[in-house]
């Protein structure tokens, strides 16, 4: 009975956490995980002027990253009490970057939950390690490898410039206007209804890109912006 009712309580911190808002200003994310993602992602938020407090076990690592990082600390993130005297739990953010030890990276994902970050990212390296992460809890679930992975395909096997795919089989792709588009204003060119693509930007031969309107008119050369459900983009992107 006892550990049912712990086990309920902590279920209750965590929706009590995922439903608070990153407060303004707070801009204090702890990094677990001094990788080659770990250090790649806490480099671009102190770039952006994020400070970042960066752990690891590896004191190679620590050492390494201390001048490049707000903060720097050998710990073990698997440690619960270790994180709660770094004071993680008052920190906004947390981004669990733990390469190949997936053991060890649901621990530190659940010690931060219980910890009641309120905003836990967490890479994964593999769908079913991802769905774990997602059923205890975590905020984010990353797959960086097979993410890159897909883009590059899209990018290899096609006309596009570019490739995102977000949630619910939406997806964004930059790529070189095909002919279908040319010549006449978006408005009546019947995008959406002919190939369930609308166009959202426009880069023409040597201007900036700009937001597209019902009265773009597209030239021959001209880069595009396009928004649609995944199979609905990749096949207009293969449009000569």
């Amino acid at each position: 009975m006892a550990d049912f009712l712990n086990s309920l309580r902590r279920l209750r911190r965590r929706k009590r956490a995922a439903e608070q808002p990153t407060p303004r200003g707070d801009q204090r994310v702890a990094v677990i995980g001094l990788g080659r993602f770990g250090t790649s992602l806490a480099a671009e938020l102190m770039r952006r002027g994020w400070d970042v407090l960066g752990i690891d076990e590896n004191a190679r690592l620590v050492q390494k990253y201390s001048d490049s990082l707000t903060h720097a600390v050998v710990a073990d993130g698997t440690d619960s009490e270790a994180l709660a005297q770094l004071g993680v739990d008052e920190f906004s953010s947390a981004v669990v970057a733990i390469g190949t030890d997936v053991e060890a990276s649901i621990l530190v994902t659940s010690n931060l939950l219980e910890a009641g970050v309120p905003n836990i990212w967490a890479k994964a390296i593999s769908r079913q390690h991802g769905r774990i992460l997602e059923r205890l809890g975590a905020h984010h679930v990353v797959l960086p490898e097979h993410e890159m992975g897909e883009r590059v395909a899209h990018l290899v096997t096609g006309r596009m410039l570019d490739f995102i795919e977000f949630d619910d089989d939406f997806a964004l792709v930059k790529t070189i206007a095909p002919s279908v588009v040319r010549g006449v204003p978006l408005g009546e060119s019947r995008l959406r209804s002919r190939y369930g693509v609308t166009v959202v930007g426009i880069k023409p031969m040597g201007e900036d890109f700009t937001h597209a309107t019902a009265d773009t008119v597209v030239e021959k050369g001209d880069v595009i912006i396009v928004t649609g459900k995944t199979a609905a983009v990749e096949a207009f992107a293969e449009l000569s």
